[in-house]
């Protein structure tokens, strides 16, 4: 995906204790990244945090800063004490994109009614788009292939590259 004459970026954070401590391999960001780069994103790599607040809220600012138009998190958005991936978003986020979580949780719950029990939020901090996604193989494909269709359209508007907007 070209903005601006350059390819797009994208940085997949998955959010596990037990994948951060390599207790279980993380396939969800691998699964993200792959939909990421189909949708032609020039992807910056996939790294892998433990569900800490602080650590979270530190990738995702430096992650911004490091100019990324796209950061999507894996994990961490369910009801567990541990699940702190929203809270550290909503931290970062200069402004809140509720549609884009509204969707993927419609997309999921035709699959499944726990979709609803999703705290996944989206907001953008400078001209970087957070996306938070669930933490499972299954969650991910079905979240980002409710927004994929939308993805180009928003960093192209957080760019300030995209005409004819509302036309």
């Amino acid at each position: 995906m070209l903005i601006d004459g350059s390819m797009a970026s994208a940085l997949v954070l998955t959010i596990s204790d037990s994948a951060s401590a390599g207790k279980r391999e993380d396939l969800s960001g691998p699964e993200a990244g792959r939909i990421l780069r189909e949708a032609g994103f020039d992807l910056h790599g996939i790294e892998v945090l433990p569900d800490e607040r602080a650590a979270i809220e530190s990738r995702l600012r430096r992650a911004c800063e490091e100019g990324l138009v796209l950061v999507v998190t894996t994990g961490g958005t369910g009801l567990s004490p541990r699940d702190v991936t929203p809270e550290a978003t909503l931290a970062v986020v200069e402004k809140v994109v509720p549609g884009i979580a509204e969707m993927m949780r419609l997309e999921g719950l035709k699959n499944t009614p726990r979709a609803a029990l999703s705290r996944a939020v989206t907001g953008i901090r400078g001209s970087t788009l957070i996306i938070n996604l669930p933490g499972s193989i299954k969650g991910v494909r079905e979240c980002l292939g409710a927004v994929r269709p939308i993805l180009a359209h928003a960093v192209e508007t957080l760019r300030q590259s995209s005409l004819g907007c509302g036309e």
